[in-house]
């Protein structure tokens, strides 16, 4: 059996990476339980009614993962053969196995734009389908919130509300991928609810900067949750004494959010820091994600930095990225950019 590799000092690969904090599992500890499947488990189903209210939703499901959030959403809303209008670098095209294409049958138009967004106007003009018989016929517009590859960029209200406007002219349906939401939510100032209003369908991810263990929730219409249970058994994802976990969620609720302020400030801080290296362009960072390209292959630099017990993550040739979360500080921010500039200086 292979070596598990040694746990870094200071853990910026990712935001699922957090642990539960003490606080965080005494909740858990102590968290009502039943059948969630059979809507007995009371801590699951308080989980998705505060998740309801707080997006403006009529309903919610607790899911194992935001993938299976993007996924089932998909398979309610998109028939076999039909389109969906995504960024180029939206997770359900980078980091999903093909699920859309595997599991809904379903076509991706991709859009390119800066910092992972595009424009209404994009989204005109790549609607078809709606009258010919020989093009895919589109149905779903999907935003990223925030924008992953696009530095953890915030959609503006103001832009969202506008490709909302032609979506709905145009009879499409709106599906928001808010793994990172509620960054978004503390960087722009804008409810939650504000924020998913225009969306049929709209989930957040607790296992990212909400330092969350397992799962995310789903939240639209009742007829379109009613849909998500179906797809739920069929992909296997009941939980049974789910309460456990939820309550982890819930723990996250009451006390992670305000405080993604202080990731964003590290964010800002490591991206300084590192901004001072010659020949390295660094992605401003809106939220808690510090993008790098580097004058040289990543991979090394990774390995290099991995020996001193730093982790990264490695996003295309010459691209690095920094990820903020609860488990790593001011400190441990400044450390890892003065690393970064000593390996980046060895040559």
């Amino acid at each position: 059996m292979a070596k598990a590799p040694a746990p870094p000092r200071i853990n910026l690969y990712s935001d699922t990476q957090t642990r539960p904090t003490p606080a965080m599992r005494e909740a858990m500890a102590r968290a009502e339980c039943g059948d969630e499947q059979h809507f007995d488990d009371p801590t699951v189903l308080l989980l998705c009614e505060r998740m309801a209210e707080l997006l403006g939703k009529e309903d919610a499901v607790y899911l194992p993962s935001g993938t299976m959030c993007n996924e089932i959403a998909i398979l309610v809303h998109v028939r076999p053969g039909e389109e969906i209008i995504a960024h180029e670098t939206a997770h359900i095209i980078t980091s999903e196995g093909g699920g859309p294409a595997a599991l809904a049958g379903a076509m991706i138009r991709s859009l390119p734009g800066p910092r992972g967004q595009f424009k209404a106007e994009q989204v005109e003009e790549a609607i078809r389908g709606q009258s010919s018989r020989y093009q895919p016929r589109t149905r779903l517009v999907e935003i990223e919130q925030t924008a992953n590859t696009g530095g953890g960029s915030v959609w503006p209200l103001a832009e969202i509300n506008k490709v909302a406007a032609v979506a709905k002219a145009n009879g499409l349906v709106l599906h928001m991928d808010g793994a990172r939401l509620m960054n978004a939510v503390v960087a722009a100032g804008v409810s939650a609810k504000d924020f998913s209003a225009p969306f049929d369908s709209v989930w957040v991810d607790f296992t990212k900067g909400l330092g969350a263990p397992l799962g995310a929730v789903l939240a639209g219409s009742k007829a379109f949750i009613a849909e998500c249970w179906r797809w739920k058994q069929r992909l296997g994802g009941s939980m049974r004494q789910a309460g456990i976990v939820a309550a982890g969620c819930l723990h996250a609720l009451d006390h992670h959010i305000d405080r993604l302020a202080e990731d964003h400030a590290n964010a800002k801080i490591l991206a300084r820091g590192i901004s001072q290296i010659p020949n390295i362009t660094v992605m401003q960072p809106e939220t808690n994600l510090v993008f790098a390209m580097l004058d040289r292959p990543a991979e090394p630099v990774a390995a290099a930095l991995a020996q001193q017990g730093i982790w990264v993550s490695v996003i295309g040739p010459r691209l690095m990225r920094m990820c903020t979360h609860l488990d790593v500080n001011e400190a441990q921010c400044i450390e890892a950019a003065a690393a970064v500039r000593a390996v980046l200086a060895r040559g």
